[in-house]
């Protein structure tokens, strides 16, 4: 095994680590550590809750309970180390303390506070820094902080359980379920990730679903949040269960207003200028950025969907396709008519894998990823 696959094997322990903290760690970024010293694992860590040790102290404690020097070690870190004080101490001053020889890194923070600062503090420390390693792997697992940072906008994943045919609901809503017991436990994965879960009213309605992560282990339940565009959510619905949920509507009712608040419901009024009686969702996007949401999980009917499509909202799709057609049902989103298709809306396949019966199919939007990639790709 060569330097640089000795790199990426361990980079890749790395970023496993960071993966297993995704769940918890919002609104920071999940980020992993390896120490590595005469070719063996001598202490590991992964970031912990908001306000708890990051991934590098958590690997330096490990390593002194064991009693391991890490004098000449290398550090493998999934994102570059903090070098400003906000809940926690700066952790490159922790990792200059230790000396280690190396420290290897998958990507750039993109955080303005950190970008850069923490690799030049280590290398004028004389620590050789390799920025690079498994870099699009770790951008995948951190999508959301990275656009967040970059461009003031949380990253929107919209799930879509379908036939293939592109229905998701007969006419009578009799529609349960299209997809497979596996797939349905699978998308709760990507529930848990993320910072907020958010769907329309149609769906609320008509479905009353839970919306909470019930199929994974995760000690943090993501918020639940609703565009009711005409402020007509029933106040006893499953998902007003005490926990926090988020109404954005476009009507002021301040009676009402003050009843949910009193079941931990916050509403937001974020009317649209342009389209009377309607949410403007660029404000929606605004204020869930604004209040530190990296990740959103939509799962909506096709009035939602074909909104935020539509309005250049979405930067994935996480479609599950069962093995059947359904002719006249409702689809996957209501888009206006175009003419030509260079008008079409297009995604690139990110991954395509069998679960169950069904067909899972990751997509994401290319202009979106080209510029968090390419930004954060600079040398340094």
């Amino acid at each position: 095994m060569d330097f640089f696959q000795k790199d990426e094997f361990w980079m890749r322990e790395a970023l496993k680590l960071a993966d297993k903290a995704s769940y918890n760690t919002a609104p920071n970024p999940s980020v992993g550590c390896i120490i590595v010293k005469d070719g063996k694992c001598i202490g590991m860590g992964a970031t912990s809750f908001v306000g708890g040790d990051h991934a590098e102290v958590c690997a330096l404690i490990d390593a002194r309970k064991n009693n391991q020097d890490v004098t000449g070690s290398i550090f493998y870190i999934t994102l570059e180390p903090c070098s400003h004080y906000g809940k926690t101490p700066p952790c490159v001053d922790q990792i200059i303390k230790a000396s280690p020889a190396r420290v290897v890194l998958s990507m750039v923070d993109p955080n303005p506070l950190v970008s850069g600062n923490g690799i030049k503090k280590l290398r004028l420390s004389g620590i050789e820094v390799l920025v690079g390693v498994c870099h699009k792997e770790a951008l995948w697992l951190n999508i959301g902080f990275a656009y967040r940072m970059l461009c003031s906008k949380p990253w929107v994943r919209l799930k879509v359980a379908s036939s293939l045919d592109g229905r998701t609901a007969l006419h009578n809503y009799k529609s349960k379920w299209i997809t497979c017991e596996e797939s349905r436990k699978n998308t709760h994965h990507w529930r848990a990730r993320s910072g907020i879960i958010l769907t329309g009213i149609g769906t609320v309605m008509h479905d009353n679903p839970l919306l909470n992560v019930r199929y994974v282990d995760t000690a943090r339940q993501p918020c639940r949040a609703v565009i009711d565009d005409g402020f007509i959510i029933g106040e006893d619905i499953n998902i007003i269960d005490g926990s926090k949920v988020f109404v954005f509507t476009s009507v002021d009712n301040k009676e009402k207003k003050h009843r949910l608040a009193d079941k931990n419901v916050e509403v937001i009024l974020l009317p649209n200028e342009k389209i009377p009686a309607s949410v403007d969702l660029s404000l929606v996007m605004k204020w869930l950025a604004d209040n530190c949401f990296n990740e959103i999980h939509v799962e909506a009917g096709a009035g939602l969907n074909g909104r935020l499509l539509s309005d250049n909202h979405v930067g994935e799709l996480v479609m599950y396709l069962a093995p059947i057609f359904l002719g006249d049902a409702f689809p996957v989103a209501k888009l206006k008519r175009i003419l030509s298709l260079k008008d079409a809306l297009r995604f690139s396949i990110l991954d395509a894998v069998s679960i169950g019966s069904d067909f899972r199919i990751r997509l994401y939007e290319s202009n979106k990823w080209n510029y968090l990639f390419e930004t954060t790709s600079k040398v340094i």
